[in-house]
């Protein structure tokens, strides 16, 4: 029993998932600036930036079935 106190504190005190936050993150700010990119891109254009995925969705909800 005296061995999970030393476990547990050694557990606590490893840092090697200190690297999933900075990921989590980068990721976090790829989609964010992506999305901002496609809003600037529809916004300069005017028009359908990706012709092919608007028809799909309207397929998909003006679904008749």
């Amino acid at each position: 029993m005296k061995e999970l106190p030393v476990s547990l504190r050694a557990a606590l005190s490893n840092r090697s998932g200190e690297g999933y936050v900075d990921t989590a993150v980068k990721i976090l700010m790829a989609v964010v600036i992506g999305a901002l990119v496609l809003a600037g891109l529809y916004a300069l254009f005017d028009d359908t930036v990706m012709p092919t995925l608007t028809r799909r969705i309207q397929e998909m909800f003006n679904y008749a079935g």
